[in-house]
């Protein structure tokens, strides 16, 4: 089976990067612990034959994430906004990753991926492409058009302020 002591030390060393990553992906900070629990899940059983953990858990991640976007959920649905109880000056960086989670959550699960991996794993637009699978064309085009959509809502976003 797996080298526990090897895969622990990689579990420590990349955990928080990984769920950083996750919380991105997802918008949530559970459902991004749940990615995280289901992307080193899959890595843990396939440990002995991975050459490259990392991009393998990146890649178990960003899939994990675009198969659970897939499902439909009947449940309870979050509210657009809810009620602003502070003042006008009251305004920090909680509200602005707040603004960049949702955001992000307006782009479709793979440009979500794109923009996650490429600036904030800070991963090139060649090893973005290889752990998406996807050419490195279509990294391009999707990541601009993400960007553009982010520049689109945040300047809509900053209007309303």
């Amino acid at each position: 089976m797996a080298d526990d002591a090897a895969f622990r030390a990689f579990v420590e060393a990349n955990g928080a990067t990984l769920l950083h990553a996750a919380r991105l992906l997802t918008g949530d900070h559970h459902r991004g612990e749940d990615l995280v629990q289901t992307a080193l899940t899959r890595l843990y059983f396939k440990w002995d034959r991975v050459d490259a953990p990392l991009p393998y858990a990146r890649k178990a991640l960003v899939t994990a994430a675009i198969d659970s976007s897939r499902r439909k959920w009947r449940g309870e649905r979050p509210v657009e906004e809810l009620p602003d109880i502070r003042g006008e000056d009251e305004a920090g960086p909680a509200d602005d990753r707040d603004q960049l989670r949702r955001l992000l959550a307006d782009l479709s699960p793979k440009e979500r991926a794109v923009i996650v991996l490429r600036y904030y794993a800070d991963l090139s637009e060649q090893d973005t492409a290889a752990t998406l699978g996807m050419p490195v064309g279509t990294v391009k085009s999707m990541c601009s058009r993400a960007l553009a959509r982010l520049r689109v809502g945040a300047t809509a976003a900053g209007g309303a302020r």
